[in-house]
């Protein structure tokens, strides 16, 4: 423990990782002042007495959408869309490279490439929040009514849809969802760690606090209870972090090279291939309950089937349709992050080879035949973290605290402050300092060779 304590310290001793780590603390600063801005229109105090009167039983579009914008969702505030638009842009454009010749052109051309994606990547972006924006508002600020006493409901934000009230509003929620892409953006080019998913763990970790304090209020007097729900929180915790870092290593023969008259390994080669039991990520998880959020958004009437059946992301019916998609988005996805043949290919034309597998087709047929067994009991822990929540709430647990004990957000989480860590370490190491954990390595979602490095 004071190794550890010792290496943090050194952390301030670098200068240029000192000012990265006071700039990205200064950006999500900044991002969670942003979050408390209300639009200009809304009427806080009956949004305030519609929170306060209202049961508390959040539908499911309302639960995530806060859990992932830090609140920003429910405060109404300028930056309500958060960063959900450009993931959603993000995906459409890597599914796009699966598709459109164009798109795998530019994944090609390296970082003229990565820069022109980037760019069509935010036009998306602006295009989704445009017409989020509106129907946010309609749907939503608008319908959060209250009673304050005389006599009929007060609506939030009852304006003509076509006052200037209606159109500021919008196009402030626009801005608001891309100045947040603005702050991501900047931590990732002159702070630590992936700005875009540092904002999303951060607003997951912003409602954290609240939902434990409302777990202890509810079990104040019930101690023991308290103190298991957080044994099995960290438990969960851990074996996320185990299955995340997870990687089935298949050894490789490399080629040599000259070095004078001798034969000598190549600097740049792998001594093994590693497939990560978890190459999807939380991609499955992201798919699946935005399928999960369509039959809410077809069948409005509360009464129905449907509505009753995934409106309650704690039921039966709901976690059992999401387990199942997730396995299948997860070989999907899998699919799309790793291709054998061109894994094959690579290996080949490098002078690498597995051990009794000859190159080439054989070869791609062995990766492919590996990741799909590797695969299964990877999208099985999927399944399993994303109803994790639900266990938790049968168990007992406030459904506010219930959610961090799985499904997105603890992948996330989890995810991000191991890439972040990782970062840290690696300046740390590269000015010939002792890393973070005495005797081993932070490993996060890409280590050095991960499959990409294909």
């Amino acid at each position: 423990m004071k190794k550890f304590i010792e290496n943090i310290k050194n952390i301030w001793k670098v200068e240029e990782l000192r000012k990265r780590i006071i700039l990205t603390l200064s950006i999500i600063l900044i991002y969670r002042v942003g979050s408390f801005i209300i639009l200009p229109g809304v009427d806080y105090t009956v949004l305030q007495a519609n929170q306060a009167q209202s049961t508390g039983d959040a539908n499911a579009i309302e639960t995530l959408l806060s859990l992932f914008t830090g609140g920003s969702f429910t405060n109404v505030s300028i930056m309500a869309l958060g960063i959900m638009p450009y993931i959603s842009a993000s995906i459409i454009m890597q599914l796009l490279g699966m598709a459109v010749p164009a798109v795998q052109k530019m994944q090609q051309e390296g970082e003229s490439g990565r820069k022109r994606i980037n760019n069509y990547t935010r036009i998306l972006t602006i295009v989704i929040c445009a017409f989020q924006a509106p129907t946010y508002i309609a749907l939503y600020a608008a319908n959060k009514t209250a009673n304050l006493g005389t006599g009929s409901p007060v609506s939030a934000f009852a304006h003509d849809p076509w006052s200037f009230v209606w159109i500021s509003a919008i196009v402030l929620l626009v801005a608001g969802a891309m100045f947040a892409v603005w702050l991501g953006e900047r931590i990732t080019d002159k702070g630590v760690g992936n700005g875009i998913s540092l904002l999303i763990t951060v607003g997951i970790l912003a409602r954290l606090p609240q939902a434990f304090m409302s777990e202890i209020g509810l079990e104040s007097g019930n101690l023991i209870k308290i103190v298991l729900e957080i044994f099995a929180f960290m438990i969960v915790v851990l074996g996320t972090i185990l299955i995340v870092q997870g990687v089935r290593k298949v050894p490789l023969n490399t080629a040599k090279r000259l070095v004078g008259a001798r034969a000598a390994e190549d600097q740049g080669a792998r001594n093994y291939l590693p497939i990560k039991v978890n190459a999807s990520g939380v991609m499955p998880i992201i798919f699946a309950q935005a399928i999960m959020t369509v039959p809410l958004m077809i069948f409005t009437a509360p009464d129905s089937f449907m509505a009753k059946t995934f409106g309650d992301i704690y039921g039966v019916g709901y976690n059992t349709a999401l387990g199942i998609l997730i396995i299948i988005f997860t070989y999907f996805y899998t699919a799309i992050m790793i291709n054998p043949r061109k894994i094959a290919d690579e290996l080949k034309r490098s002078g690498g080879f597995i051990p009794g597998i000859r190159p080439g087709e054989d070869t791609a047929d062995y990766i492919d035949s590996l990741v799909s067994r590797i695969t299964f009991p990877g999208s099985l822990f999927l399944a399993v973290v994303a109803v994790f929540p639900a266990i938790a709430a049968l168990a007992g647990v406030n459904p506010s605290f219930a959610l961090f004990f799985g499904g997105t957000s603890l992948l996330i989480m989890v995810g991000v402050v191991l890439d972040t860590l990782q970062q840290v370490e690696s300046y740390l190491l590269n000015r010939q300092m002792d890393g973070l954990m005495e005797g081993t390595r932070i490993k996060g979602r890409r280590t050095q060779g991960e499959m990409s490095g294909f």
